[in-house]
């Protein structure tokens, strides 16, 4: 029966492994370990509070300007204040990665002067994330809109949540958000600029007297006060006959209200003037089917 020798290790081996101990065992290497790990900490930390002290100032100076005697538009300084708290994060939280990136022993100018130069190469092919960019720069520049703001930029309609220089994200009645491109944005309806007109149609039967219909409608705009409405801004105006359908006659009121109030105030108004009309008796129509039945003329013989 033969016997197997069994493996040894060779010198080589054994060298390695004593490197690799006294690296691991080094009271020098857990030092400096330690040391790397306080300042990584301590980085982060200072960086942390860095980004605080610098959102705070931010805010503080704007609500300085707020209480000045000139002021600005609110939905400007509220889009400027959002764009420079985060364009201080970025800032800042790059500076920290690059200083634990030097303390970790990895060239920070090297991979600067590469990412200069992959960035040059990546520039030409990124044509539009340079478009993006500089539209964004002139929205916010030209304040075509600000957060806050009730738009309408291609089939996306809704609040305007955040306003970058790349995209726009705008939060629709349903809950849904449209990440929407800046250089695609071509044309944008803002509904919250100006006052908003409510604009409310009516419809009276053809039997009831055009002159009591008006009488009451006027009395009840009269009767309209901005404590009671206080999405009003100007007294409602009974414009009169807008139209004679083919089974109603169309009065209409308008009222001048406070951007994006109109819809509210106009359901409101609405059943107010359905339960008004009951009571002074104005028949509201509806649909009615009439049946005319011609008498047969029979001759017995």
């Amino acid at each position: 029966m033969a016997i197997t020798e069994e493996p040894t290790i060779t010198e080589e081996l054994k060298e390695d492994y004593e490197q690799v101990e006294q690296i691991l065992f080094s009271a020098e290497t857990w030092e400096g370990l330690t040391r790397i790990s306080i300042r990584v900490l301590l980085i982060a930390v200072l960086s942390y509070v860095v980004v605080r002290v610098a959102k705070m100032i931010i805010r503080r100076m704007f609500a300085i300007k707020y209480k000045g005697p000139i002021r600005r538009s609110e939905r400007r300084e509220r889009t400027l204040l959002l764009l420079l708290e985060n364009t201080v994060s970025y800032v800042v939280y790059f500076a920290a990665i690059l200083a634990i990136l030097d303390e970790f022993g990895i060239g920070v100018k090297g991979l600067l002067a590469g990412a200069g130069v992959l960035g040059l190469a990546v520039g030409f092919g990124a044509q539009n994330l340079v478009r993006d960019v500089i539209t964004g720069f002139f929205i916010l520049f030209e304040d075509q809109f600000s957060v806050g703001d009730y738009v309408q930029i291609g089939q996306a309609t809704g609040t305007v949540e955040e306003i970058g220089l790349r995209t726009t994200k705008v939060a629709a009645y349903g809950g849904e958000v449209h990440i929407i491109p800046n250089g695609i944005i071509s044309e944008v309806v803002n509904y919250s600029v100006r006052n908003s007109l409510a604009i409310l149609d009516i419809g009276i039967s053809y039997e009831t007297n055009i002159a009591d219909a008006e009488r009451v409608l006027t009395d009840y705009l009269e009767r309209m006060t901005a404590e009671e409405y206080p999405e009003m801004v100007a007294p409602a105006q009974f414009v009169g006959v807008q139209n004679l359908a083919a089974s109603e006659i169309v009065l209409r009121v308008t009222v001048e209200t406070q951007p994006m109030m109109q819809h509210g105030l106009a359901r409101r108004m609405r059943a107010e003037i359905k339960e008004l009309f009951d009571r002074e008796g104005i028949e509201i129509p509806y649909q009615k089917m009439v049946i005319y039945q011609q008498k047969e003329n029979v001759n017995h013989e």
